[in-house]
């Protein structure tokens, strides 16, 4: 276990690198001149020169073949450079260290995306063992019809349809944002996620009032991981229950909930797990269009006004943290393998 996990840290290294190469020339193939976006068309070249100087948008993109300096005195090697130090930067329009705004952010999308893959986990499991269970029926049918739907439907679009349903025609329910401002001022969160922080500080109201702001934005985001979590573990279920130490089980007399819930699904746990992992990473990185949509304060909405004003550091600095997440998020999920199945030797 030990060399395998050696093993996969060392192979994340190429992971990494070839993730922070793509950010880097993705970032410069965006239409237009950061210099421009971040003073503004009225601006002259002076300052133009100046903003790009501070950002080192004057030096060569890889190499410098000039022969006038440093050869490795170039945007990427400055990035990486920066990057192995802990040093992400600062952001040019806010004048703030990315760090610091990286852990302001993270908090909102951590609990989001927890939610929603509580809500996929959940409904998506129960889901999949009544399907497998009754296999043919009209639920079958008719749930995995509804999975295929959540597959396939944009976020985007199902996110102000739940807004417009349940905010504004109905108004049960808020239609944006984390928590109501007036409930938080003088709060000192402790992990930054207000339904814990509320719970351990003994503010009820905090927590409820987080938890009406997540209800709409984690269905959103849990559509998709909802409906791949329950298909996987219907055709692992029905997998397994074909198996003969089922048919054994069944044969003794045991109840069909002890069959179900002890023999069969425990052993279908393991790709379910995996698929759950997974999305984990997933929900992590791709929250943005959710967070667009719900104004939600995360590091997906974050990202996405960088991107917008040309904000190198933030991007690149925001989508390297994820990167980073997502890849110790499949590395946890490979390590409980072993956990779950003890067939399994690396």
């Amino acid at each position: 276990m030990v060399a395998y996990l050696l093993r996969r840290l060392v192979g994340l290294i190429p992971v990494l690198l070839g993730i922070s190469f793509l950010i880097f020339m993705l970032l410069r193939l965006i239409p237009g001149d950061p210099a421009i976006a971040i003073l503004g068309e009225r601006s002259n070249e002076e300052q133009r020169d100046a903003i790009r100087e501070q950002l080192g948008l004057n030096k060569p993109l890889f190499f410098d073949l000039s022969g006038e300096g440093n050869v490795f005195d170039t945007q990427y090697f400055t990035f990486m450079g920066n990057i192995l130090r802990g040093d992400l930067g600062t952001s040019v329009l806010r004048r703030t260290d990315i760090s610091g705004e990286l852990m302001t952010f993270f908090p909102a999308t951590l609990e989001l995306s927890l939610a929603a893959l509580f809500i996929a986990t959940f409904v998506g499991v129960t889901t999949g063992v009544i399907s497998a269970t009754s296999r043919g029926s009209i639920f079958d049918t008719a749930s995995m019809g509804i999975a295929l739907i959540g597959v396939s439907m944009p976020i985007f679009w199902l996110g102000l349809m739940l807004q417009y349903l349940f905010a504004v025609n109905m108004d049960v329910l808020p239609i944006s944002q984390r928590v109501d401002a007036d409930l938080i001022r003088g709060f000192d969160a402790i992990t930054g996620l207000y339904t814990i922080d509320g719970l351990l500080l003994g503010r009820f109201d905090i927590t409820t009032n987080a938890l009406r702001h997540l209800i709409l934005p984690s269905i959103t985001l849990a559509t998709v991981p909802l409906a791949i979590i329950a298909r996987m573990t219907r055709s692992a279920m029905l997998e397994v229950l074909g198996q003969e130490y089922i048919r054994t089980a069944w044969a003794k007399g045991l109840r069909n909930q002890t069959v179900i819930m002890r023999h069969a699904l425990k052993n279908a746990l393991l790709p379910v797990i995996t698929v759950i992992g997974l999305q984990l990473g997933l929900l992590l990185a791709g929250a943005i269009l959710t967070e667009t949509v719900f104004s939600w304060p995360g590091i997906g909405t974050w990202i996405l006004h960088g991107i917008l004003g040309r904000d190198y550091p933030v991007v690149q600095g925001g989508i390297m943290f994820v990167a980073f997440v997502f890849v110790i998020v499949n590395l946890v999920v490979d390590m409980f393998y072993a956990v779950l199945d003890p067939r399994i030797r690396y």
